[in-house]
């Protein structure tokens, strides 16, 4: 995607640089339609340059800080020397997640999506998360909860989850519990089976948390949750071993959460 409006002072762009003469550089800005900006020599590099060309080069991608614009005359100035080396990296990843997202918008509406809609659907996820990746990277993590207070409409919702979902990497968290099941009631070991089955949700654990339940050792059984972040994997948690426990109640029996495993001796 690219803006149609003006970088603001300060803010970090994109070029690539398409014109080396002796007093600058001129950069096509990646990330605005039609935008060009200049590096003036000074701004290049820090100290005296000889050669300009010694430091930069045609067709190289760079990060620079926008200086000053002017869109009287449609002057945009940059530096170069003004960006270090972690914003440049940092810049640089967050465009070519900003290009993954943008193919993403293709995959989820197809080739021939209209850029009046294009437009629409961008704005909304701009809007409310402030990129088109980060949009993506959180329908992929909450669904279509992330989604919630847009202007998008259900095929919109789905498109964009479903997309989110089959192509975003993110960034999971384990986290893992015990519960003690034991039923000297007359259902015995059909109640412990119907505790765990509790305990592993009745299918109805959210799609983006994986939970497993196992033996350990009687009566001890362990609850491992895979989420998105530690606050959804430890409700999961808590609430699969809430299952298990009510469950071994009503059967008769008793049940017991705990975060350690209990040795032998215990």
């Amino acid at each position: 995607m690219k803006y149609t409006g003006w970088p603001d002072p300060g803010e970090l762009v994109v070029g690539k640089i398409d014109e080396i003469e002796d007093f600058g550089v001129f950069v096509d800005l990646q990330e605005y339609d039609d935008k060009r900006g200049l590096v003036h020599v000074s701004e290049v590099a820090s100290g005296w340059i000889k050669n300009v060309r010694d430091h930069v080069s045609e067709g190289q991608i760079s990060v620079c800080k926008v200086l000053d614009v002017d869109e009287s005359t449609q002057q945009i100035d940059l530096s170069i020397k003004d960006v270090n080396d972690h914003q440049r990296s940092d810049k640089i990843q967050e465009w070519k997640n900003e290009q993954k997202a943008d193919n993403w918008m293709e995959l989820a509406f197809g080739e021939d999506l209209e850029s009046e809609q294009y437009t629409s659907i961008a704005n909304e996820l701009l809007g409310h998360h402030g990129s088109l990746y980060d949009g993506f990277k959180q329908a992929a993590i909450h669904g279509e909860e992330a989604l919630d207070g847009t202007d998008l409409d259900e095929s919109e919702r789905d498109a964009l989850v479903e997309t989110a979902r089959e192509n975003v990497s993110v960034p999971y968290v384990t986290v893992t519990g015990y519960v003690d099941l034991e039923n000297p009631s007359p259902s015995g070991v059909d109640g412990v089976r119907t505790a765990l089955t509790a305990a592993s949700g009745n299918g109805d654990v959210p799609e983006e948390v994986d939970l497993d339940v196992t033996y350990v050792g009687a009566p001890e059984y362990r609850i491992r949750v895979k989420a998105p972040n530690y606050k959804t994997a430890e409700d999961q948690l808590e609430s699969s071993a809430k299952r298990a426990i009510t469950a071994i109640e009503g059967e008769g029996g008793t049940g017991e959460f705990h975060r350690e495993r209990r040795t032998d001796d215990e």
